[in-house]
C-alpha cells in the first residue's frame, strides 16, 4: 500500500523519537535497551496504518511491540493511531514504529532478538514470477529463522486463498511445524482474542473468509507443542 506523500511528514516523524525509529540499524542487537527492559519483542511486518500493532501493545503491556513499514506516510498514520489509543500519552512505551524494508530484516535485528512475527494481509503477489516477493517465501523464512529466538513463532492472517495455500506449502517444504490452521477464523462470530486489522474488518464485513495459521520456529516452542500433544 502506497499513499501519496504529504509535505512535512518526515519532519513530523523526526519530532517523535520516543515512538518513531527512522534508522533502526543503529538498534540492531540493542532493542531491549531501546525499550529499557528484557520483555519479549513482537514484530508486525507491514503494519499499514497501525491499528493492529497499536491495539496489541495495549492488550499486552508485558510485551514490546514493533510495527514496521517502509513508507513515511503509513508510519505517520500509525503514530496518529497510537496517540489516539493512548489518549496523547508521551514518553517511552511498549511500542515503536520503525521505517524499514523487510528485505533487510537481518540488518535491523540480531540473531534471536525477537520472539514473534505477525504477517497480516501481506501483498499476495499472485503471479508465479513474483512468488519470491511473498513474505512467506523461503527467501524470507530464512530471515525469520535467523532473527527469531528459541520461542519464536510466526502468526499469519490473510484473505487471499491462493496466498494462504502457497504459504502452507512453503512452511511445509521448509519443515516448519504449524498449528491452529483456520480457513475461516470468524466462522462462529468475531473472535475477540484476535485483534482485527483495518483490512480484516473490511473483508469480514463483506462476508469474506479470513485464513490464519501459527508457525513454530523456535526449538523450545516446538518442544512445548509436542509435549502438550502427548499429554
Amino acid at each position: 500500500m502506497r499513499l501519496r506523500g504529504k509535505k512535512g511528514v518526515r519532519e513530523l516523524l523526526e519530532q517523535q523519537p520516543q515512538l518513531v525509529v527512522l534508522e533502526p540499524e543503529q538498534h540492531k542487537g540493542k532493542w531491549q535497551q531501546y525499550f529499557g527492559n528484557d520483555r519479549p519483542i513482537y514484530v508486525e511486518l507491514g503494519m499499514g496504518k497501525g491499528q493492529f500493532v497499536s491495539q496489541m501493545s495495549l492488550n499486552y503491556p508485558d510485551v514490546n511491540f514493533i510495527g514496521i513499514d517502509m513508507y513515511d506516510e503509513l508510519i505517520h498514520r500509525a503514530t496518529e493511531k497510537v496517540q489516539e489509543k493512548r489518549e496523547g500519552q508521551v514518553g517511552r512505551s511498549n511500542i515503536a514504529l520503525v521505517r524499514a524494508n523487510v528485505e533487510f530484516l537481518e540488518k535491523v535485528f540480531a540473531d534471536g532478538e525477537i520472539e514473534r512475527i505477525f504477517l497480516n494481509f501481506s501483498d499476495p503477489w499472485p503471479k508465479k514470477r513474483h512468488a519470491r516477493r511473498r513474505l512467506s517465501h523461503s527467501h524470507f523464512l530464512d530471515k525469520y529463522q535467523q532473527v527469531l529466538n528459541d520461542k519464536g513463532e510466526l502468526h499469519m492472517k490473510t484473505d487471499s486463498e491462493t496466498l494462504f495455500e502457497s504459504s502452507l506449502n512453503s512452511f511445509a517444504e521448509y519443515g516448519l511445524q504449524m498449528r491452529n490452521i483456520s480457513l475461516n477464523l470468524h466462522r462462529d462470530g468475531v473472535n475477540e482474542e484476535h485483534v482485527m486489522t483495518e483490512y480484516e474488518q473490511k473483508f469480514h464485513s463483506r462476508g469474506m473468509n479470513i485464513h490464519r495459521v501459527e508457525v513454530l520456529f523456535g526449538a523450545e516452542t516446538i518442544r512445548q507443542y509436542r509435549a502438550a500433544k502427548q499429554s
